[in-house]
């Protein structure tokens, strides 16, 4: 295994070539994109979908290619889709496969999304008979379900080593608790975490570095902007440091909404983890404007509807707003933030659900009043230069 320093060395060049291939920044002749805005602060990205990278939204396609520079997928890597039966022949990579090309054919930041989640992976993943029956009740031990994961890991990563720079290996594994007495550092509701412990998320690392070393790899997790769960964070990260275990950047989802999270938690947030002494990457960004999403700074699948109830009063000036708010943040640590990633690419493509109003764009592949904010962050943090 490779030590820890590297891996710093290695984000810090990847950076260094995507800042030096985008393309010239805008001017008052040439409409402004992402990619050109932010050039010389962080790479851009946005998570996209099959109708997108096989070009059946064309327009979808379009827009991706000339705003962006990097590229997540927002389900076809998930275990469930590229993996759905057990054995060496369960696997189904035609849609990964199309995903990882359209990011070469348009020379993109390609990364992987998600090598062991606890959400859409086949319950036979957890069984412990061999899959294919659906009488299997009892659950996997522990020499099964590392055997399982190691033999995915190494097949999923192995197959795209050198072709995606970037895969999310351990998502949302913290305890999700917002009491500060709960001092329990994992999901405890989580299969990997009830069977395997921490020791899951030492291995699938371990192993994601073995099939490519020369890939980066993140923890993903949202709502670490929170003080309760930002502290398992970096009580996680410490503790897999301590052992080094190969985690070489931090991925903050930062699912938001209207209000939260505010400035100064977002400040002090990125503060905290960039102490860590390790890249972040801004992973899932959206700005919910639903009613629901007022309610609610979870982004547990699990707690979240896609319906989610009408849009706010001006929910796209306030939308506007908080995206303003957040990049300001986020260019005051850009020192620290190599990546900053839309968990989707329009209105009619998010998670949240249409009346969210969640992005840049609207459900007609237009720049909404949240684009233009964004983009007249860039021009604040120029002149501050």
């Amino acid at each position: 295994m490779k030590n820890l320093p590297r891996f710093s060395a290695r984000v810090a060049l990847l950076a260094a070539s995507l800042l030096a291939t985008a393309p010239a920044a805008f001017s008052a002749d040439k409409p402004a994109t992402l990619k050109d805005a932010f050039k010389d602060y962080f790479a851009m990205g946005v998570a996209i979908n099959q109708n997108q990278f096989t070009g059946k939204d064309t327009n979808g396609m379009a827009l991706i290619v000339a705003q962006y520079n990097a590229i997540s997928p927002e389900n076809v890597m998930k275990w469930q889709v590229i993996h759905p039966r057990p054995g060496a022949e369960g696997y189904d990579f035609k849609a990964a496969d199309a995903y990882v090309e359209f990011g070469e054919k348009h020379h993109l930041l390609i990364v992987g999304h998600t090598l062991a989640w606890h959400n859409q992976t086949p319950a036979w993943v957890f069984r412990a008979d061999d899959g294919r029956s659906l009488e299997g009740t009892n659950e996997a031990d522990r020499q099964i379900l590392l055997g399982r994961l190691h033999e995915h890991i190494q097949t999923v990563v192995g197959r795209y080593k050198g072709r995606i720079k970037v895969w999310d290996v351990v998502n949302e594994a913290l305890n999700d608790s917002s009491s500060e007495a709960d001092t329990e550092v994992l999901r405890r509701q989580s299969p990997w975490v009830r069977i395997l412990g921490q020791e899951f998320i030492e291995k699938a690392f371990q192993w994601a570095h073995e099939a490519d070393p020369d890939c980066i790899l993140r923890y993903n997790d949202y709502s670490i902007e929170n003080g309760p769960k930002r502290k398992r964070l970096i009580t996680l990260i410490k503790s897999l440091q301590a052992k080094n275990i190969p985690v070489m950047a931090i991925g903050s989802q930062t699912h938001a909404n209207l209000v939260w999270p505010g400035v100064e938690l977002e400040d002090e947030a990125l503060t905290d983890i960039a102490s860590l002494g390790l890249p972040i990457h801004i992973t899932e960004l959206d700005v919910n404007a639903s009613a629901a999403g007022q309610r609610n700074q979870s982004a547990d699948v699990a707690q979240n509807s896609h319906a989610g109830g009408g849009a706010v009063s001006s929910a796209e000036q306030k939308g506007a707003e908080q995206y303003g708010r957040l990049f300001s943040v986020f260019l005051k640590h850009r020192k620290d933030i190599k990546l900053v990633t839309l968990w989707g690419l329009t209105d009619r493509d998010s998670w949240r659900g249409v009346n969210a109003k969640a992005l840049l764009f609207d459900g007609n592949w237009q720049p909404k009043p949240a684009f233009e904010s964004v983009i007249n962050e860039t021009k604040s943090a120029g002149a501050a230069k």
